[in-house]
């Protein structure tokens, strides 16, 4: 199985989420590449049989141009262009698609960018086989207790 998981990380933590998610699909025998949003060109989806997007989550949702520029002032490095922009020049799909985010809680007051990555997925008519949320203890991390080894089990579980 090929799979491609497209992040944008901006403190990192999405980043290490990422690698724990490959390193459970690699595990049961799948070829994972990790690459972010920014370089995910419109081939980059050719041969694809499982496609995976992940972001942190920022306001509530996906991060913009104002919450990347917010992300900056905690000592962030983002980019300019991130996971939800490459949703909506994404190239058309044909595979199934799985959704995760880093947050900071998982009450309805922090919102989910995986909830939107899947609403996305979706209107691009892609089916989406799972999302989940993984914990930071805050916007700068580090990932919480366990939550590493929780995402690689959700990347066995896709496999």
């Amino acid at each position: 199985m090929n799979v491609l998981i497209v992040i944008e990380s901006c403190f990192g933590n999405t980043q290490m989420f990422a690698e724990a998610v490959g390193n459970g699909l690699t595990g049961r025998g799948a070829t994972v590449t990790v690459t972010p949003a920014a370089e995910a060109g419109p081939d980059a989806l050719d041969g694809v049989d499982l496609l995976i997007v992940g972001a942190p989550t920022h306001s509530r949702g996906l991060p913009g141009p104002a919450s990347r520029r917010s992300a900056v002032t905690q000592g962030a490095n983002p980019v300019r262009t991130g996971v939800a922009e490459w949703l909506d020049a994404m190239p058309e799909y044909h595979g199934r698609a799985a959704a995760f985010d880093s947050v900071t809680g998982t009450s309805f007051l922090n919102g989910s960018a995986a909830k939107k990555i899947v609403k996305r997925l979706q209107r691009n008519l892609v089916p989406v086989a799972a999302s989940d949320s993984f914990l930071v203890g805050a916007a700068a991390g580090p990932p919480v207790d366990g939550e590493l080894e929780r995402a690689e089990k959700f990347g066995a579980s896709l496999a």
